[in-house]
């Protein structure tokens, strides 16, 4: 094993030193007795292998159990993570991993990473780079591929992601007002009603609309679930206009996200809209059905979201007028006290 250290004299004083191989360092021992220098020099040499022993124990016994583990990078780690994936996550993935920030460790083998490496790619990677990471992190350790964490939980840096709002009714009316092409004027205008995803909304057909119920649901594609939402005559008029079978939108479901994302943000550029995108939509429709009084729980299967914390995060910037307390409770008084006037009317009329 190559040794790190190497022990010289200077000429001028004739005091011993000790030069690092790794950092170029050196340090002096203080001392200008030979016995005593290769004492001390033996000492930090034993002190720097000894470690390096212990990882190459540990190595033979991991090989013993696991004869790839001595061999297997992370680019092999992220190609299982990704076969494991589906449809537009599996493609979400494919491209996250091109990410160059990745080409730092991506041929680095698993046991030889340190968190210096980590910390590296984090630098040069964006706040997706540090997401992606810590889950391939996490999948490596899953499936024991990683004996130790490379990064503490505590150590991964937070994740910030830019701040994100829902578009206003002002900028949602100057779009569509602008907006020449019929079928991506009713996409923008569905998009507001609905408050679905690009994607969910430009796979949605005919089929998905019950006329009878006035109910849209469709399956999302991110996570496959269910999202119902019952619509007014305002949405019906705009569901009229669109084909009766098939498709909604036969032309938009055959452009791919980024580019349906570029044609807006074209037209938002247009109209010099700032800080909005196609998901926007979302979020305003989360947060007006909050200010609305909207219930959570029909929130959060309009939308599709399996959480509670999700459907809160989509709605947190949403601007709620709070009654006072007497005034609610009176509301809460004459609604009961109407619905008990109601009930009694049925009975006598029985």
């Amino acid at each position: 094993m190559r040794q790190r250290y190497r022990l010289y004299k200077r000429k001028n004083g004739g005091r011993f030193y000790i030069h690092d191989d790794v950092t170029g360092k050196q340090e002096s021992l203080g001392t200008n007795d030979r016995a005593t220098a290769v004492r001390l020099f033996h000492s930090r040499q034993e002190a720097e292998q000894q470690p390096a022993v212990n990882l190459q124990i540990a190595r033979a016994y991991l090989v013993a159990s696991d004869p790839q583990i001595a061999t297997r990078s992370w680019q092999l780690v992220m190609d299982e993570l990704v076969k494991l994936k589906k449809d537009h996550t599996q493609h979400r993935w494919q491209t996250a991993i091109k990410d160059k920030a990745f080409d730092l460790i991506r041929h680095l083998p698993i046991l030889e990473t340190r968190p210096e490496h980590f910390l590296r790619v984090l630098e040069a990677g964006k706040v997706s780079t540090n997401v992606y990471l810590r889950r391939i992190h996490n999948f490596a350790l899953d499936m024991t591929w990683l004996p130790w964490p490379v990064l503490a939980k505590k150590r991964w840096p937070a994740v910030e992601f830019k701040e994100k709002r829902g578009i206003t009714l002002a900028e949602h009316l100057a779009i569509v007002a602008r907006e020449t092409n019929a079928e991506r004027r009713a996409f923008y205008q569905l998009a507001w009603y609905l408050g679905a995803s690009q994607s969910d909304l430009a796979f949605l057909a005919a089929e998905d609309v019950d006329w009878d119920n006035h109910v849209i649901s469709y399956q999302r594609m991110k996570t496959g679930t269910a999202a119902i939402m019952r619509f007014d005559e305002d949405m019906a008029e705009i569901l009229r206009d669109l084909p009766g079978s098939g498709p909604l939108f036969p032309y938009l479901r055959t452009v791919r996200a980024g580019d349906r994302a570029t044609e807006f943000h074209q037209r938002c550029v247009g109209l010099g809209i700032i800080g909005v995108t196609l998901h926007s939509y979302r979020y305003a429709w989360a947060e007006r059905a909050k200010a609305a009084g909207y219930p959570e729980r029909y929130a959060q299967v309009n939308l599709g979201h399996n959480s509670k914390a999700m459907a809160r995060a989509y709605s947190r910037k949403a601007e709620v007028e709070m009654p006072s307390l007497s005034a609610y409770e009176r509301q809460q008084k004459a609604i009961t006290k109407g619905s008990e006037t109601e009930l009694v009317t049925q009975t006598v009329k029985a």
